[in-house]
């Protein structure tokens, strides 16, 4: 099967998960003002997702300030969701739990198969998505997508707080929209 990347300016796939709150997020039911952002973790398994969700978890009030919602969600049930969300001290961002690796890939994420326990002694599921981090506009369609098919090296949070400044003060439109012939 090949990977279809999403378009920006486009709409992206519908998102609709349950959350470690026990309430469920439905991407486009209540956006943020200026956008949702939406990163797709690996799952408990992964200590870099803890590590990258840790800096999302400290910078989600400056999110929030700009207007942004922000969603941690993975493949994992409730269970390892809400070890998650422990183990980043989750007060302010929210954890989406048991996305389909249908949706996954709807999403233009990677899937891997399971290598057995990792570094930190957990259990990888037997299939799970990599990384994608996504900005989603109010009106459900693509700013900006990035989606990787490792753990490592992943967008910098800081840095996307300062491009959504810029983008807010600036109009800024979505790039890599040109479908036509090159």
């Amino acid at each position: 099967m090949t990977l279809t990347a999403l378009t920006p300016r486009l709409p992206v796939p519908a998102l609709n998960v349950p959350l470690t709150t026990g309430d469920r997020f439905v991407l486009g039911a209540a956006p943020g003002e200026r956008f949702d952002l939406v990163v797709f973790y690996r799952g408990l398994h992964c200590p870099i997702c803890a590590k990258y969700l840790m800096e999302l978890e400290r910078l989600a009030p400056e999110f929030q300030k700009c207007g942004v919602n922000v969603l941690a969600v993975s493949s994992d049930g409730a269970e390892r969701a809400q070890s998650m969300a422990e183990k980043v001290k989750a007060s302010a961002l929210l954890f989406g739990h048991s996305l389909s690796l249908h949706s996954a890939r709807q999403w233009g994420l990677y899937i891997s198969a399971s290598r057995g326990k990792t570094s930190i002694g957990i259990d990888e599921p037997a299939l799970f998505s990599e990384p994608g981090v996504f900005i989603v506009r109010p009106d459900g369609t693509l700013y900006y997508g990035a989606t990787q098919t490792m753990p490592f090296a992943r967008p910098s949070f800081q840095d996307l707080l300062g491009a959504i400044d810029f983008a807010i003060a600036n109009d800024y439109p979505a790039r890599g929209e040109h479908t036509g012939s090159l």
